[in-house]
């Protein structure tokens, strides 16, 4: 076949053009992924901040034989973007609490929202634990501490979130936050009464977060 054959051919013609197009569609996505890498960069994303602020207790009360937990709290969690110019999408959060380590209620769904530029979102889920098995070792850490005066709690929140920058969102981070809460029982609480025996605690502790 000549020269101008080659030229004339279909099928040569049509392998070209789909070369070209998908030259053109890398070039694209390359400059895409550059154009997004720079502006993270540029923007450098900060973790959101966390604040635990009170937790208000209206049961606590481990049984000796079997190890038995029943607790439930109600607790309010500040939580503030600190980017001026990225957004926050927090997906699938939810919070418990926890005792040295182990789960000591249910998983409270937390709406899922979005966290715009220095705002603040104030959460307050109710906690939930009915007769919860906790390991013997872990029983008699909390007896020991009841008798102390004060239980330290941690409330958990763990979730998703994606970043917002401009009109775009990045992928989905894991998100863990963990904030102390000591309880104080007996005369020296520092809680309030807030009608029958539930004691509100004001808290006001920074939680430490992970993503």
């Amino acid at each position: 076949m000549s020269s101008g054959d080659t030229k004339n051919c279909p099928h040569h013609g049509h392998s070209g053009w789909r070369k070209k197009a998908l030259v053109g569609l890398l070039v694209a996505i390359l400059v895409i992924i550059v154009v997004a890498l720079t502006v993270w960069l540029v923007l450098r994303p900060r973790k959101p901040i966390f604040v635990l602020q009170d937790a208000t207790v209206y049961a606590f009360n481990v049984s000796s034989y079997p190890n038995l937990l029943t607790s439930t709290f109600q607790v309010t969690v500040v939580s503030r973007n600190p980017n001026s110019r990225i957004g926050i999408y927090y997906d699938k959060l939810a919070a418990y609490a926890s005792y040295r380590g182990q789960q000591i209620t249910l998983r409270s769904r937390i709406r899922s929202s979005y966290q715009g530029h220095k705002e603040i979102d104030i959460w307050s889920p109710f906690l939930f634990g009915f007769s919860v098995p906790i390991a013997p070792y872990n029983a008699a850490a909390l007896s020991q501490d009841q008798a102390n005066g004060m239980v330290v709690v941690n409330i958990e929140l763990i979730g998703w979130l994606r970043w917002k920058v401009g009109a775009m969102a990045t992928k989905s981070y894991h998100i863990v936050v963990k904030c102390p809460a000591l309880i104080r029982f007996g005369s020296q609480s520092g809680g309030v009464a807030v009608g029958g025996s539930a004691v509100k605690y004001q808290i006001m502790q920074k939680c430490i977060v992970t993503i």
